[in-house]
């Protein structure tokens, strides 16, 4: 079994703790606790023949890395970025999270989760934006952790890149 780290990031109250806990226990909360440095949890998913042990960071809400202690980066193989869906300025933080990214440790897998996919209808026009970055090479995935609902195929697309 090989292990990997992917760390989460995104604007306070996108979703990333929601995702996870979908993702690693099938379970979602209304309530809204935010997250303070780093929260951990980890999953074994198996990619083709290899068990993974997926090691995911689930960093606390953040706009800008200067904020973040970026230790918290280091060794991961991978990362998710987290927009709200009904909020189009955190899709301009994530890119920006993105660069920053790169500047910093280089290029590495990694993908959109667009969370809150439930309220769909509440959602500002952004397709010429999304579209501009799936031009780009970004893996898109429209995830509700309320409903579950592409949370998983966000995650395995991300560990299938990382074996």
């Amino acid at each position: 079994m090989i292990k990997k780290k992917i760390c989460m990031l995104g604007n306070p109250g996108v979703g990333k703790t929601s995702l996870v806990r979908q993702f690693v226990y099938s379970a979602f909360s209304d309530k809204y606790l935010a997250t303070l440095g780093v929260k951990i949890d980890q999953k074994t998913v198996t990619v083709g023949q290899q068990e993974v042990n997926l090691l995911l960071w689930d960093l606390e809400g953040l706009t800008d890395l200067r904020a973040l202690q970026t230790a918290y980066l280091r060794g991961a193989a991978g990362y998710l970025l987290v927009a709200d869906g009904t909020r189009v300025a955190t899709l301009e933080t994530i890119a920006r999270l993105q660069q920053q990214i790169e500047e910093l440790l280089g290029k590495m897998p990694f993908a959109l989760a667009l969370n809150k996919k439930d309220l769909a209808g509440e959602w500002p026009t952004a397709e010429e934006r999304l579209s501009e970055l799936a031009h780009n090479g970004w893996r898109i995935f429209r995830t509700s952790a309320k409903t579950g609902e592409n949370v998983e195929q966000a995650f395995m697309d991300l560990a299938a890149r990382l074996v």
